[in-house]
């Protein structure tokens, strides 16, 4: 079962990748903007995930892994980070492209946000100590509040579409905290976050999901209108 991760990661991927030629989504064609935005997302995240796994907050299930590693990370780790944002990322566009009205209202928009801000923030204050919350909470507090003021619109599409993709989330991620095999792949240190799990996933890894594909889904935007202004003023 050593293949077990990184079989998670390619099956993430395949389909999406598979159906990103298809002539009504074409995704290929925003690959220019995944790409970049996936880095910088990656600029973070990684440095933050070697940082927990150094320090015990959470770890690995040898038994599971190809013995690959690069600054202390799996091989399957990193691929993690560049297969389930694609396959969320390209859902996010099938949706936006093929289901134009599956969006929210802004005033919708402005409830389910300031409801989720008012959550992490009381979560935050009471649970500070505890650095896979903090840190988690922290990030997606800040990151809605700047999407909220300066890209509203982006929140409109974004939070409908990453409702259905917590559904295949949690399979993944629950055969990643040990569901439906008999160790977990990645395991969480309880003192470092709030003890609540939804089957065996921490509560926390829904928010760390939401502020991942948040961040290159709005990089992906800005990335966009940048390219799009440049060719219309080429164009004039």
């Amino acid at each position: 079962m050593w293949h077990l991760y990184l079989l998670l990661d390619v099956a993430s991927l395949s389909v999406p990748f598979v159906f990103s030629f298809h002539p009504k989504l074409k995704f290929y064609r925003l690959w220019k903007y995944f790409i970049p935005s996936t880095f910088i997302m990656m600029a973070f995240f990684i440095p933050w995930d070697i940082i927990f796994t150094q320090n015990g907050f959470w770890g690995f299930n040898e038994k599971y892994l190809s013995g690959i590693k690069f600054a202390d990370l799996p091989l399957e780790e990193w691929l993690f980070f560049i297969c389930i944002p694609y396959a969320c990322l390209f859902t996010i566009y099938a949706f936006k492209n093929l289901l134009p009205k599956f969006s929210l209202s802004n005033k919708t928009t402005a409830v389910v946000y300031f409801s989720m801000q008012t959550v992490l923030l009381v979560a935050l204050l009471y649970f500070y100590n505890r650095w896979y919350t903090a840190i988690n909470f922290g990030y997606s507090i800040v990151l809605m509040a700047l999407v909220y003021n300066y890209k509203r619109e982006a929140l409109n599409v974004f939070f409908p579409v990453f409702s259905i993709l917590l559904i295949p989330f949690f399979i993944v991620n629950g055969f990643l905290t040990g569901s439906w095999i008999h160790k977990e792949v990645v395991w969480y240190n309880n003192a470092e976050t709030l003890g609540i799990r939804i089957g065996t996933v921490p509560i926390e890894d829904s928010i760390y999901a939401l502020g991942m594909l948040l961040t290159v889904f709005v990089l992906m935007e800005k990335f966009r209108e940048k390219y799009s202004s440049k060719i219309k003023k080429m164009q004039e």
